[in-house]
């Protein structure tokens, strides 16, 4: 992102006029004060509109603070279209000047869907990392709450590794200082190219790894085993020997990359926009406990210790039951899953039937956008026909019908996208299909904030750190939903 004085500049001004020597660039105070609020109104008109048509909507909110520890906060919305798209709109990213405690936080973002005219009604759930304020705050609102599986997965490995420090310091320790040492020097990485290229070994640069990132600890540690050959290559002097692992440090390293490996691509997956991600949690949790986590006849001892502790951190993270009872209603909606994972189907139906004898009258309606069919002159038939339908029944005995026909259907195939299949059968499902709009939408993780304040990194740059607080939420807003920009 550049700055607005960028147009001022004399070189880009020169390059203007050797495009188009008539055409007068507008300074930096038409795009600041006139361009991009006018854009912005234009284009939050467009989202507003899109989000008052949605029947129900998620939400992921979180903190950030910018270069020059100026803090805010970000409100990113989630739900279905009538043509059963998923879609995500981030709102706001606001500034945040009051103490964050729960009562501020519960007014910011009481606020900002106030500001939106988003009935708090249709809000089906609101995902948050684990911060104590950011949650008592979601309390205080008694709004529906979902933790970050990707917080809670990184919580889970990093207990997991610090139950077993003792063991583990030393080579990890070793294992970050020689990373640490090539990527400091370009001549140690130009050495390991050449002893990579001699040794016949993948041309991979080693990777250094991020604190608030777990995945990156398990990737670098996975890196350094693989080029082993060619680091003691490098490194085979007496100056940089302490370096160099030894075959004990080898051995943790080993131990260790086994017990992470196999939960390294569970976050990304599980972090989408695009599709759904929810209805997965419950499954991937009964996969982990059960499976991949479950200690090997072939694991050693260490990596037995590390599996057995995340495990734990995971179930304790998820045996709330409010939290349970959003998982198992978003898979027992999602036709790849139905009753499939869930320890009590019967109670989730029940759940579910209970939510549906809520429905006001007329929820039912299916949502469409296309144009009424063509009305055709009456039959003979048509007049002989019986006159009662499906809708005349009590609604308690149509829901009873629907969970009953759906649980009893096979699972569709497991890369089959839901949101098509409820398209195509919304028809028969119609009190159903109604609640998989509203807990479809719902975010497995807080990574949609996330990525707003990578964004909004980008834009409060070092060289635009003095940007008016409003900007900074106008340009995010428009770099978000840059899709709806005429």
């Amino acid at each position: 992102m550049v700055s607005f004085k960028s147009v001022e500049a004399p070189s880009f001004r020169s390059m203007l006029k050797n495009f188009d020597k008539q055409y007068e660039v507008p300074g930096k105070t038409f795009f600041s004060e006139t361009a991009v609020p006018n854009m912005y109104e234009a284009v939050r008109i467009k989202v507003i509109k899109e989000i008052k048509d949605a029947r129900y909507f998620s939400a992921t909110t979180d903190m950030w603070s910018s270069i020059n520890m100026t803090p805010y906060i970000s409100l990113t919305v989630h739900y279905v279209t009538a043509d059963w798209t998923l879609k995500s709109r981030c709102l706001q990213t606001s500034f945040m000047p009051e103490n964050h405690t729960a009562d501020n936080l519960a007014e910011a973002l009481s606020s900002a869907l106030s500001e939106w005219s988003l009935d708090e009604k249709k809000l089906a759930c609101i995902t948050t990392d684990n911060g104590a304020n950011l949650v008592a705050a979601v309390r205080k609102l008694n709004w529906p709450w979902l933790n970050c599986f990707g917080h809670n997965l990184h919580l889970a490995v990093t207990n997991g590794m610090s139950s077993t420090k003792e063991r583990t310091a030393r080579a990890l320790g070793v294992c970050h200082s020689l990373t640490s040492a090539f990527s400091q020097s370009w001549l140690k990485r130009r050495d390991l190219s050449k002893a990579q290229e001699e040794l016949q070994l993948p041309q991979h640069n080693l990777i250094l790894d991020c604190t608030t990132r777990w995945g990156t600890k398990q990737k670098m540690v996975e890196r350094v085993l693989e080029q082993m050959p060619a680091i003691k290559r490098v490194l085979d002097d007496r100056k940089h020997q302490h370096l160099i692992p030894t075959w004990q440090d080898i051995s943790v390293l080993e131990a260790v990359n086994a017990a992470l490996k196999p939960v390294a691509d569970f976050t990304d997956l599980l972090s989408a926009e695009s599709y759904v991600t929810v209805s997965s949690v419950q499954p991937v949790l009964k996969l982990l406990t059960e499976n991949v986590l479950s200690p090997k006849d072939e694991d050693v001892a260490l990596t037995s210790d590390i599996k057995k502790k995340m495990c734990t951190v995971l179930c304790d993270k998820y045996k709330a039951a409010p939290l349970q009872n959003i998982l198992a209603k978003s898979c027992f909606l999602d036709p790849r899953y139905r009753a499939q994972n869930i320890e009590d189907p019967d109670q989730t139906k029940d759940a579910l039937l209970g939510e549906i004898l809520l429905l006001e009258d007329g929820d039912d309606a299916p949502m469409s956008q296309e144009e009424p069919p063509i009305k055709k002159k009456k039959t003979l038939g048509d007049l002989l026909k019986p006159q009662t339908t499906t809708r005349s029944l009590p609604k308690r005995v149509r829901a009873d019908s629907e969970l009953t026909r759906y649980s009893q259907e096979e699972p569709i195939d497991a890369d089959a996208d839901p949101l098509l299949w409820w398209r195509d059968n919304k028809t028969r499902f119609p009190l159903l299909s109604q609640l998989a709009l509203k807990y479809m939408c719902i975010c497995a993780t807080s990574t949609p904030s996330e990525r707003v304040f990578s964004m909004a990194g980008n834009i409060v740059s070092p060289l635009r750190s003095s940007l008016k607080l409003c900007k900074v939420n106008m340009l995010v807003f428009l770099a978000r939903n840059k899709d709806m920009i005429d």
